[in-house]
């Protein structure tokens, strides 16, 4: 395959085990739906256990008696650098991709590309100057500090940006020296093909990068199996929790980043004509289809309705449709069950209490695809269920405060803590607000995250960090050797 073409059909038949393309182990087979027209896209073989124990055994080779086994810092460091690169070389192709299986506006489905070579770059660099090895003087004498490969890692990755979100995986083991078993979503599978081809072009050495796509009882063989020796999962509360069951039993390492139920603060002070564009944008990012989308609003009592009203205008402004239109801005839903399930908590927070300002419905002429409109709900507090439960849809709840000491204790009023934001234009007052706020990542008049810092959530919304220099850390094991008295 040289090159996707919007509205190609993708048909696989083979798995990526050892650098190479196998025979699946049975007949069983994905059929991925376009969620825009819900029409068939592409398909690919459905892993099963005797796949991912083939995917193990090439990570344990590739770890242990492999060219992998034996590369430096340096040549690691080349490695990741030459997939960063071959990335690049298939950035449209893997964009188009997204636009036909996850149905991400092509904006995003691009800015997902770019982070996730940009993820590549950064863990490229950090590795050149990392001191895998140092010495220490401690109390009894000189300390030499290693720091190894944790080993074949199950990365587990979700439907909704899951390029960046293996990256985010990979680019850490990889400068580790660790080895990969990529567990791809059964919804978006297909862009894992052309990664394959870009692991190939980059020269990684075979067994250090396997993908599978599997089922949730394929996953849980995966992560229990005895061979792995870390879990990395991006997912939901309920998928990480069952993880870090298995992994808690045989006392295995394990990385979650989780949901999330983000709170953006605005200011009695914040410029509404200058907030409210960035923070609509914040709160449906990808269509909401986003953990750390800022999907509760806070808004001082006193501007309440102003807020309302300048927010439902800048959501009905926003155009919903075809992803693949370079000016849309939302597109539908993953699939049927989750376009139910969305409808659903919106009706659920109507019989809560709260009114639809704006949206909640399906415009006819996006029929059949799997599309809600921007979705304002106002008169919402933070008990409803609708503000406590992560909906991941384009539904945004409105949520009136007091004072800032009240708004701090509503964004904290929950068992998630991924993301949050303040809108304010006293930045001072921001880094307050942001030291305040229990979550792992914050942004003062915008919603952003680096790929130099860690991200990751407090609560229930995960363990361990991904991005910046501690987004290595969980990649690694720790060796003291206790040198000889001089």
């Amino acid at each position: 395959m040289k090159e996707i073409a919007a509205g190609k059909i993708m048909n696989y038949q083979n798995i990526f085990i050892g650098g190479e393309w196998h025979q699946p182990s049975s007949d069983k087979r994905i059929a991925v739906e376009c969620p825009t027209n819900r029409q068939i896209i592409g398909s690919c073989p459905e892993a099963v256990e005797q796949d991912i124990d083939a995917a193990i055994t090439a990570a344990k080779a590739a770890l242990s008696d492999g060219d992998w086994s034996v590369t430096s810092a340096t040549d690691r460091t080349q490695y990741i650098d030459a997939l960063s690169e071959a990335i690049k070389a298939r950035a449209k192709d893997l964009a188009l991709c997204a636009v036909q299986e996850i149905a991400a506006p092509y904006s995003f489905s691009k800015g997902q590309v770019a982070m996730a070579r940009m993820t590549l770059k950064f863990y490229g660099q950090l590795v050149r100057n990392f001191e895998f090895e140092e010495k220490r003087q401690g109390f009894f004498g000189e300390v030499m500090v290693r720091k190894e490969p944790v080993g074949v890692v199950a990365a587990i990755v979700p439907f909704n940006g899951p390029l960046f979100a293996a990256m985010l995986k990979i680019g850490p083991a990889l400068a580790s020296g660790s080895t990969v078993v990529l567990k791809v979503p059964i919804e978006t599978p297909l862009f894992s093909y052309i990664f394959a081809e870009c692991v190939q072009e980059a020269g990684i050495p075979a067994g250090v990068i396997n993908i599978v796509a599997a089922d949730r009882e394929a996953s849980e063989y995966l992560v229990a199996h005895p061979d792995v020796n870390m879990a990395s999962l991006t997912g939901s509360v309920v998928a990480g929790r069952r993880v870090a069951e298995i992994c808690g039993s045989q006392v295995k390492r394990v990385a979650l980043e989780l949901g999330g139920k983000s709170a953006a603060i605005v200011c009695e002070d914040a410029d509404l004509a200058t907030v409210v564009p960035g923070l609509a944008a914040a709160s449906v990012i990808n269509s909401g289809q986003a953990c750390a989308a800022q999907t509760r609003i806070l808004i001082p009592e006193s501007r309440y309705e102003e807020y309302l009203s300048a927010l439902a205008d800048a959501y009905q402004a926003m155009k919903l449709g075809d992803p693949a239109e370079p000016d849309t801005q939302l597109g539908p839903m993953i699939h049927e069950r989750h376009f139910n399930r969305v409808k659903e908590c919106i009706a659920m927070g109507v019989s809560e209490g709260a009114r639809i300002v704006t949206g909640g419905g399906t415009p006819s002429h996006l029929e059949p695809g799997y599309f809600i409109e921007p979705t304002l709900l106002a008169d919402v507090n933070n008990n409803m269920r609708v503000a406590r439960e992560e909906i991941f849809g384009p539904v945004v709840c409105a949520i009136p405060y007091k004072d800032e000491e009240d708004a701090i204790r509503i964004a904290n009023d929950s068992d998630l803590g991924l993301s949050g934001s303040v809108w304010t234009a006293d930045i001072e007052k921001g880094l307050e607000i942001g030291r305040a706020i229990q979550v792992g990542n914050f942004s003062i008049n915008c919603f952003s995250m680096d790929v130099a810092a860690p991200f990751g959530g407090y609560k229930s919304s995960g363990l361990g960090r991904e991005l910046g220099e501690e987004g290595l850390q969980d990649y690694l094991e720790f060796k003291s050797i206790n040198l000889p008295p001089a």
